[in-house]
């Protein structure tokens, strides 16, 4: 799967479908359920009647509240489920924005970025929104949708964390992270974001801005090793900090995974 994961949105960009993966035991995560994407602050009418059709249950922002105040959540008028985030900041400035500070060359950008992800085990604020993303979705209510600024650092450590959970391989885990790169848009999402980034830092070269707003395979690397080292598994992590116990886990494999 590729671009038939996507939802074809005008100005909303990396909105796709998570699901489908096969899982160990010979399921398969359940498709139209679980939503990514970018923020949703310059999505068009036609972009929110697509996003109301999906019927959202959870709608889980990770990021933090200068971030909704730069670029405010835009939802369908007609959405009446449960928006979640968190009350004070999540990474500052999104991850991408932060990796960039201080680091001009693109190689240095990949070594913050590697930072950013292996710092996880100890982003309080994030955590706590990543703790309701799980306690939501373990309701089975319904469809939900999980983003952040770029729909690709905190968004994809928060679906690889699902992923591992519901047991799809990591892998295809890895595979669906790097879908970013790919799928959509991409020059016109750089774009959207090169200005931004250039007001703050500079005039930082095209090479390096690239290499903040993509993913590479070394960056959930990152955080994966990270949990590893600090809590001895990935599902310790999980169990200790983000409350996901045996019980929870049994409740999301009924409700996102198929037979």
């Amino acid at each position: 799967m590729t671009d038939d994961r996507l939802l074809p949105l005008e100005r909303v960009h990396n909105f796709r479908d998570y699901g489908g993966y096969p899982t160990q035991g010979g399921g398969r995560v359940r498709t139209g359920l679980l939503w990514r994407s970018g923020h949703h602050a310059d999505a068009t009418e036609a972009d929110l009647q697509a996003m109301d059709a999906l019927e959202l249950a959870h709608v889980v922002d990770l990021r933090g509240n200068g971030e909704r105040a730069s670029h405010p959540v835009r939802l369908p008028q007609r959405f009446i489920g449960e928006l979640l985030y968190f009350d004070g900041e999540t990474a500052g400035l999104g991850p991408h924005m932060e990796a960039i500070e201080g680091n001009m060359t693109a190689e240095d950008a990949h070594r913050a970025m590697e930072r950013l992800y292996s710092s996880l085990p100890d982003r309080q604020n994030l955590n706590w929104i990543l703790r309701r993303f799980f306690d939501a979705l373990a309701k089975g209510e319904g469809t939900s949708l999980v983003h952040c600024h770029a729909g690709k650092d905190r968004t994809g450590m928060a679906v690889d964390l699902l992923h591992h959970i519901l047991g799809v391989h990591p892998d295809d885990a890895m595979a669906d992270f790097l879908l970013t790169n790919s799928i959509g848009d991409q020059e016109a999402r750089i774009a959207q974001s090169a200005p931004t980034i250039r007001a703050r830092y500079g005039d930082v070269d095209d090479e390096t801005v690239r290499v903040v707003m993509t993913v590479h395979e070394r960056y959930l690397l990152a955080a994966r090793r990270a949990l590893l080292d600090r809590f001895g598994s990935i599902d310790a992590f999980l169990e200790q900090v983000l409350g996901v116990d045996a019980a929870k886990r049994e409740a999301l494999r009924l409700h996102l995974v198929e037979s």
